[in-house]
């Protein structure tokens, strides 16, 4: 059997963790630069508010609804799912980190027990040690166990948030609920497409023929179907180093200077060799883009972006930040207002396995030295140690009027108690 835990509203529900005055009212979280809806909680999606709707437009609802309206706190977040995760991993030695809020686990060898019971059992545990509620779906098969886990959220009251799908019965009567739509796997083209020949809900869809399935939507797509007629075929997965990773940003401001830009390229290519070093991979190329703001029309328009290709492979921040700088210099046009920038390092090479070259090779005093820095911004905070063309007082600079203290990853944030 395979469980599905997801975190209810999960944003909210972090924001609520220690704002328990905001149980029960509406509750929005805007994206960076407090841009788009991101998350909302019920209440927020009772009183009309929609998922990306930009936050300038629905300033008047909010304030008519009494809308709670909070910055992302991606810190705080990803700390509160940190503790969640640890849990759910005590329930089962097998488990899938899905997403920031979903996680899948697979309960072999738990024939003997109660799952419904056991289900609950870590609802209780996870709001007690984190006050974060949950919902679990037990099913045969991953797909399955996401069925199951829409039900437990959606008829919270009638389930107790656990649903299990352990018999033939439940499983038709629980694809014939799901909308084609709301299937796990089928996006919004699959779903239009699926639409248009008569399927409207996930039992007409394992009706369809093996081959009309695998033409369609590929072997994914039978896999699927498979999966949801009750037979296991996806099975958990182990995360992979990442094939690309990007520092992008949008500024707070309109830049128009080079120098200006190249301070900020600077900074997202360190960040980018940051992570290459964490995972343990050096990148063999990058790419370099700027654009200006798409939504000043009034404004002459330009964007463009650049593929270098690197003599060698490193995840030194040093190198990488003047193959960046470089790569800048060829696309960078005066008389415009930039918006935005971005890295994003590709091709990569394990540590390990780096072939050296006659000629060219990445310096042999880096890898200790960003050793070295990578351990000191650890201890001493992010970016405490910066290259010298980074500008040493500038942080990442977002619009986020509404953040809430980070109050379990920052020291002069922690909750004080008075007794």
């Amino acid at each position: 059997m395979f469980a599905l835990i997801d975190c209810n509203n999960f944003y909210a529900s972090c924001e609520r963790v220690f704002r328990p005055d905001l149980i029960g009212k509406p509750i929005v979280v805007l994206s960076n630069n407090d841009g788009c809806v991101i998350a909302r909680s019920n209440e927020a999606k009772a009183a009309g508010v929609p998922m990306g709707a930009p936050a300038y437009q629905y300033e008047t609802l909010f304030k008519e609804k009494d809308i709670w309206v909070f910055s992302a706190n991606f810190a705080l977040y990803g700390d509160m799912s940190h503790r969640v995760m640890n849990i759910l991993g005590e329930y089962s030695p097998e488990i899938e980190i899905y997403s920031i809020d979903e996680s899948f686990l697979k309960l072999r060898g738990f024939e003997r027990y109660n799952l419904s019971d056991y289900g609950k059992e870590m609802r209780q545990r996870v709001l007690k040690w984190t006050g974060i509620p949950i919902s679990v779906g037990v099913a045969p098969t991953k797909a399955l166990s996401k069925v199951a886990n829409r039900i437990a959220k959606k008829y919270t009251e009638q389930t107790g948030g656990v649903y299990i799908i352990d018999t033939e019965e439940k499983r038709i009567k629980a694809l014939k609920w799901l909308k084609i739509e709301d299937v796990w796997g089928i996006g919004r083209q699959h779903a239009k497409r699926l639409q248009g020949t008569g399927v409207k809900t996930a039992y007409d869809f394992i009706r369809l023929g093996d081959r009309f399935v695998q033409n369609h939507m590929s072997i994914v797509g039978l896999r699927l179907k498979h999966d949801l007629q009750g037979i296991p075929t996806l099975d958990l997965e182990h995360p992979e180093p990442k094939k690309n990773i990007a520092t992008t940003r949008s500024f707070e401001k309109n830049y128009t200077e080079e120098e200006q830009l190249r301070e900020r390229i600077s900074t997202f290519a360190t960040s980018c060799a940051e992570k290459l070093r964490r995972q343990r991979s050096c990148c063999n190329s990058l790419m370099v883009f700027i654009h200006t703001n798409g939504h000043r029309k009034e404004l002459p328009q330009y964007s463009r972006n650049i593929l270098v290709k690197l003599p060698y492979p490193t995840n030194s921040g040093i190198e990488l930040a003047k193959f960046a700088t470089q790569a800048l210099k060829h696309i960078f046009k005066p008389g415009y207002a930039y918006k935005k920038a971005g890295v994003i390092v590709q091709d990569f090479t394990p540590e390990e396995t780096i072939q050296r070259s006659l000629f060219e090779n990445s310096n042999e005093k880096h890898p200790a030295l960003m050793q070295a820095m990578d351990k000191m911004n650890a201890l001493f905070g992010q970016q405490k140690i910066r290259l010298a063309v980074q500008d040493p007082k500038r942080v990442w600079k977002m619009k986020q009027e509404k953040l809430s203290p980070c109050y379990t990853t920052k020291l002069s944030d922690i909750i004080t108690v008075h007794v």
